[in-house]
């Protein structure tokens, strides 16, 4: 799998101007590159480092400089936010908040731990993970598990104030890290699992007032969609383009969740994020009428919607009427790309079912749609045929249907399995070599579908899954690998033996850097992904490597902590191998390796 690099690679930077439409206080934080201000690094979610001390030449001399503790065991996600001097630390639930002063030895200035009522962990269906705080306006954003936003000033830890967003008892729960643009504080609900409609809200950043809620399916009003301004694929939605899609009152069930990070174009000022799957994994409760297949839109869907109204611009349907749980949540990236020939302005995103795209930022233009994983077979392709009447959509394998098959059949040998090619774990771009560098799982399953009943805040699920590598292969179970968006192309790739479910790192040192599930830490050339350093952590890392600048010195950090979904049976301490989602059977070889912990991990260059 492994190809030449292109020499000379054609990029430019994503400007981020309009520094008053973004949020000025996150502008002003971001222009400085030794901060690490969002959980995404900037609004392009591009997560790459203009910092440059550690290069491709010396990052082997890398050696821990400090660990901290964060006193929680269970999956650390998300990564440490640097503002100035600062530090911001994070745990999975309690969802406990550390600020530690990096002037003083990392002593904690404060500490907030926020008091929840523990009925909402068996409800959070992928372990109790959270992905981050966020930083604006002196103020520290937290989305709860239980739903809370939160406000905290960012100097005290003082709670300035909170706003409930969801109902635990329903099964709604926060995981999410929120995102701030301009005076709007933007935060998704997940609760798919548990037949929730899941929703997108704006929060007033200075008073925690609601200011619109968008939800993934229902009326034009509920959604916020313009049946006639809002696009999809170049064509006005229509009316009741959700609504038309679902049999009765089924999308009141729908689901949908929003957790997976945004990014933000000040100059079009829209925002970017999916959606995920439809209620219930049995599609056959899900069926039309007629009894044949239906869309459910908006689920597993690609939006651009504006900050202060909500008010979508476009969306695009990965995997119309979802038969294999492939959530669209994963993170849109911004970047001005060469796309077969000429220069666009794109977002770009690595679905759960196993394609990556690229899409006009502006319009929601479909470019690219290729598999990063050649194992996929659900679907043979994307169709790029814009004559066709399948335009946009993926071309399914019949054999790979459980809804063809039928409930109560289990359909084997389905690539990629329910967790996806990649799931919540962040890609990075690299200005460097123009391309992604995307951490990836290389997992299949088994899906037998079942009938289940609605209870508000009990699981609806419907289907029994069992995950494992590809058929036939060497076993391993992920994939490292460097993506030229503007053609859809593997540019090399790495084998791991489990999944890579740590976010990426890359820096104008020519590194990139992610985490295993083993606990291993590593950094390679971004140009032909040779290793170049590698150091094993106390736990299993599923958190995002990041970077920051001190006094002049270069560190980059992660969380160790392993769980989160492919991590949930040493997490949660399940053994049933059809437990955890299908999960607990394929990762059952990692207790081989590493154990449950939580800390964080800061390295620094020896003798500097």
């Amino acid at each position: 799998m492994r190809k030449t690099l292109y020499a000379t690679v054609t990029v430019a930077a994503v400007a981020l101007s309009s520094p008053v439409l973004a949020n000025e206080s996150v502008m002003k934080c971001i222009e400085n590159p030794g901060n690490w201000c969002m959980q995404q690094h900037d609004y392009t979610s591009q997560r790459y480092s203009k910092l440059d001390q550690i290069t491709t030449k010396n990052v082997k001399d890398l050696k821990v400089a400090w660990t901290f503790s964060t006193g929680v065991l269970r999956g650390h996600e998300g990564g440490p936010l640097v503002i100035g001097d600062v530090m911001y630390v994070h745990t999975p639930f309690p969802n406990i908040v550390y600020a530690l002063d990096l002037n003083n030895d990392n002593k904690i200035l404060w500490k907030y731990e926020p008091k929840q009522d523990p009925s909402v962990i068996p409800v959070m269906c992928c372990d109790t993970v959270n992905r981050g705080p966020q930083y604006a306006d002196g103020k520290i954003f937290l989305h709860q598990a239980d739903t809370s936003v939160v406000a905290l000033d960012a100097k005290t830890g003082k709670e300035l104030w909170k706003a409930v967003n969801g109902d635990p008892k329903k099964g709604e729960t926060g995981t999410g890290a929120p995102m701030v643009v301009g005076n709007v504080v933007l935060v998704g609900i997940s609760g798919a699992e548990f037949g929730v409609r899941c929703y997108m809200t704006g929060y007033d950043a200075n008073t925690g007032k609601l200011l619109w809620r968008a939800y993934s399916m229902g009326p034009d009003d509920e959604i916020l969609v313009d049946p006639e301004k809002t696009m999809s694929l170049g064509k006005p939605v229509g009316k009741d383009s959700s609504l038309k899609t679902w049999t009765g009152d089924q999308w009141k069930l729908g689901g949908g969740s929003i957790w997976g990070y945004m990014s933000y174009d000040p100059d079009l000022h829209l925002f970017y994020y999916g959606t995920g799957n439809p209620s219930t994994w049995n599609p056959a409760q899900r069926a039309g009428p007629d009894g044949k297949q239906i869309d459910q839109k908006w689920s597993m869907t690609l939006f651009a919607r504006n900050p202060d109204t909500g008010m979508a611009a476009w969306a695009y349907q990965y995997t119309p009427f979802d038969e294999w749980d492939y959530d669209g949540i994963n993170e849109p990236v911004i970047a001005d790309i060469d796309v077969k020939g000429q220069q666009r302005k794109v977002v770009v995103e690595f679905n759960r079912n196993g394609f990556g795209y690229t899409l006009d930022r502006k319009t929601g233009e479909l470019l690219v749609a290729e598999k990063y994983d050649p194992a996929v077979n659900w679907a043979s392709k994307v169709d790029m045929d814009k004559s066709s009447p399948t335009y946009g959509r993926p071309l399914v394998n019949p054999a790979k249907s459980t809804f063809l098959n039928g409930p109560d059949v289990n359909t084997t040998d389905i690539c990629p399995a329910a967790l996806g090619s990649k799931d919540q774990q962040p890609v990075a771009f690299s200005p460097l070599t123009g391309l992604f560098y995307v951490p990836s799982n290389h997992v299949c399953m088994d899906y037998e579908p079942f009938k289940v009943e609605y209870t508000a805040g009990q699981p609806y699920v419907g289907a029994t899954l069992s995950m494992y590598p590809p058929k036939g292969e060497d076993g391993h179970m992920g994939t490292f690998l460097a993506w030229d968006a503007g053609t859809g192309k593997i540019v090399w790739a790495n084998k791991e033996q489990f999944s890579v479910w740590s976010g990426v790192l890359t820096t104008a040192g020519g590194i990139a850097c992610h985490g295993t599930l083993e606990g291993y830490f590593k950094c390679l050339d971004q140009k032909d992904g040779k290793l170049l350093y590698k150091n094993k952590t106390p736990s299993g890392i599923i958190g995002n490597v990041m970077t920051y600048e001190h006094k002049g010195k270069q560190y980059i950090a992660v969380y160790s902590g392993v769980g989160g979904w492919a991590g949930i049976g040493l997490a949660a301490g399940l053994t049933n191998p059809t437990d955890g989602l299908g999960a607990v059977g394929g990762y059952a070889g990692l207790n081989s390796y590493t154990a449950l912990g939580g800390s964080l991990t800061v390295y620094e260059l020896a003798g500097k």
